[in-house]
């Protein structure tokens, strides 16, 4: 029987969840931008400064983005490790299989490479999780851990009563109550939480979430911690859930491309079919809301402005976008 963590499908995360797959939705059908390698660099840079932000973590996003371009930084020794691990983690977060236990375990080795003695392995010991000087949870035994984290990856794969979505606020919220290291929980299960997203959606790969974790980062443990007292983490669901939210909206606020004029549709196409050749059929397929005339006056206009060049006669004409 498959194991299935604690929570309830209440209104709110059912609204929650409409909401956030109609913003995933409006992105697959809205005219975005391709995130140029910058803008998914920078949105790394972001995501990589406010997850260790939150767990105490000094350096700044300018410090953070020296460190990205391998430059040299005044700051703490370990932070800068800090940095220096999590980019290498990003580096590879393709290629992580969310279902997969030893990535995990691996993930973990990366991001706390020299950072504790037990880097890639369960803890071994019991801990407590602090709020200042007061123990505000205290974790299953080191003895359990390994079983729990099997049944909560026993869930992830084979539990198909629940979406990806869910999943991944539900894997985020029990790995921090399992607490299944010594060291760098709260950061793999934020980082984890990505990567099962990106099972739900590509945009998850670059959409930097943790930043609007660490905006409400208060909210973020008081929420963690009446879970813990509940028994559930229906609460972090729907705190998680609209952080995602908030987050798709900011996305599709700067990648949003407005194609309403000849110039705008041909500069939109530029970033669909940079360096090919394409026909008037080809324009068509990426503005499906113009009509034949309007696309040959597009390219006409185009190849006046000299922005296109031609090759062919009639319907066999193709163009391509000169450099």
């Amino acid at each position: 029987m498959i194991y299935k963590p604690p929570f309830e499908l209440n209104s709110k995360i059912f609204q929650l969840s409409q909401d956030v797959s109609k913003e995933i939705g409006m992105l697959a059908g809205a005219k975005l931008d391709i995130p140029s390698v910058k803008l998914r660099r920078m949105n790394n840079i972001r995501t990589i400064q406010a997850s260790l932000a939150i767990e105490g973590n000094t350096l700044s996003l300018d410090q953070v983005t020296h460190i990205f371009d391998g430059k040299q930084i005044i700051g703490p020794k370990k932070d800068i490790l800090e940095v220096q691990n999590a980019i290498s983690v990003y580096e590879k977060l393709k290629s992580f299989n969310c279902v997969e236990i030893n990535d995990f375990l691996e993930a973990h080795s990366i991001l706390m490479s020299n950072l504790t003695k037990n880097a890639g392995s369960w803890r071994n010991s019991g801990v407590g999780v602090f709020k200042g000087k007061i123990v505000a949870n205290m974790p299953p035994p080191a003895k359990r851990v390994p079983n729990l984290m099997r049944d909560l990856f026993d869930f992830l794969k084979n539990d198909e009563s629940v979406g990806w979505l869910l999943k991944g606020c539900i894997f985020h919220y029990e790995l921090e109550f399992i607490h299944p290291f010594t060291d760098g929980n709260g950061r793999m299960g934020r980082l984890w939480q990505q990567i099962i997203l990106m099972k739900e959606d590509e945009v998850f790969a670059f959409l930097p979430v943790e930043e609007m974790i660490k905006k409400n980062q208060d909210v973020y443990y008081n929420v963690l911690s009446e879970c813990d007292q509940e028994g559930s983490s229906t609460k972090f669901i729907e705190f998680s859930l609209a952080q995602i939210l908030v987050a798709l909206k900011d996305y599709r606020s700067i990648t949003y491309v407005d194609a309403r004029d000849m110039k705008s549709r041909l500069k939109y196409a530029f970033l669909k079919m940079e360096n090919i050749w394409f026909s008037r059929k080809d324009y068509m397929s990426i503005h499906r809301d113009i009509s034949t005339s309007t696309a040959s006056r597009d390219l006409t206009y185009g190849l006046g402005e000299k922005t296109l060049q031609s090759k062919g006669e009639k319907n066999q004409t193709m163009y391509r976008f000169c450099n």
